[in-house]
């Protein structure tokens, strides 16, 4: 099982990523994406499904036309692991 990020390894890990915030009412990351238009948004979320899928490691998100809200946590560590941290550096990859 993934372990929660904590301490150093934690900030180290947090201020790689660019756009992404802690959720305020528990131990994970967010971020909204925003895109042209619908189509774009739905293929950067078919993207995402197939790194996610590969990873084993499932994103809870949202889409209203162009804009995808997702928050990463491992559900089974309770919190923020690093595989949030990596499934966060490939949708920005994805986002470009």
């Amino acid at each position: 099982m993934a372990q929660k990020l904590a301490g150093e390894a934690r900030k180290q890990a947090l201020s790689a990523l660019k756009g992404w915030s802690e959720a305020k009412d528990r131990d994970a990351l967010t971020k909204t994406f925003t895109f042209k238009d619908f189509n774009e948004a739905f293929g950067f979320m078919s993207r995402v499904a197939l790194v996610a899928e590969e990873m084993d490691h499932h994103p809870e998100w949202s889409n209203v036309y162009k804009t995808v809200v997702v928050t990463l946590s491992t559900h089974d560590a309770g919190g923020l692991t690093e595989l949030d941290v990596k499934l966060a550096k490939a949708m920005d990859r994805i986002a470009g």
